[in-house]
């Protein structure tokens, strides 16, 4: 499944936030309340809970209200589609940095092959 590039683009924006970062660290370890994510924070309630709106907008994170306690838990697929995306582009530049390798080696050879061939003396001109 394709992703589109804007879903991607919310994805790389949620977790480029150290914070909600250290959230999906936490919710892969299983789900929890926002009060429980809260606590190992140095923030508010309040702003765990707009971080936690970002994730849920990303796709990253899917909330259940069940009374007063809104427990989180992740969304593993969209962090696979992350991955597939950075896999991509890993292996594209992959093959272009192999490429531009083998170019500069056939380039090392050529110039080492100049510089260490033999010179032909039929072909040196005498000193007048």
């Amino acid at each position: 499944m394709h992703q589109p590039a804007s879903t991607i683009d919310h994805v790389f924006h949620a977790l480029g936030d150290a914070t909600r970062r250290a959230i999906v660290v936490q919710l892969g370890r299983g789900p929890a309340s926002v009060s429980e994510l809260a606590t190992p924070l140095p923030i508010s309630l309040a702003a765990v809970v707009q971080h936690v709106q970002v994730l849920e907008a990303s796709g990253l994170v899917a909330t259940r209200k069940q009374g007063r306690v809104r427990t989180c838990s992740l969304i593993p697929n969209t962090l696979l589609e992350a991955e597939r995306w950075l896999a991509q582009r890993r292996a594209l530049w992959e093959g272009r940095l192999e490429r531009l390798e083998a170019l500069m080696q056939v380039r090392t050879s050529i110039d080492h092959a100049a510089t260490t061939a033999p010179v032909d003396a039929a072909t040196e001109e005498e000193p007048a």
